[in-house]
């Protein structure tokens, strides 16, 4: 059994569709939109298969949450770029574009190296090898 996607949604799903094809190679497909519902939604595709599939509907309500601080339920998507190296440069992009780095990179306790960052809506993103 696996993951088929991972859904989230969003204020902005074209900022949020270019970012994750920028920044970590998604693909995406074309916008489905249902305008009865007033949904609209993109799935984005990785080279390892995982499918994230950003969603965007009027009646969402925006989370109480700030960004980065941690509540009960969804807490981050982790990212795994091959090499330290990788994580570095891609952490020093992200940065130096102006997206919050909330910490790292660094050796956790547990052996990863990582990094944590936000994503353009607040999602937390852990970036590791």
């Amino acid at each position: 059994m696996k993951i088929e996607h991972i859904a989230i949604w969003a204020e902005d799903i074209e900022k949020l569709r270019r970012f994750y094809e920028q920044y970590f190679n998604a693909t995406s497909n074309d916008r489905y939109t249902n305008p009865k519902k007033k949904f609209s939604s993109y799935f984005l595709s990785f080279d390892s298969g995982t499918r994230l599939e950003i969603m965007q509907m009027d009646s969402v309500k925006k989370s109480l949450s700030p960004p980065g601080e941690s509540h009960f339920g969804f807490a981050h998507l982790a990212f795994s770029t091959g090499s330290q190296e990788r994580v570095d440069q891609l952490t020093a992009e992200l940065q130096h574009d102006g997206y919050t780095v909330l910490d790292g990179p660094r050796k956790t306790g547990d052996g990863y190296y990582e990094s944590t960052v936000l994503d353009p809506e607040g999602n937390c993103l852990e970036i590791t090898i």
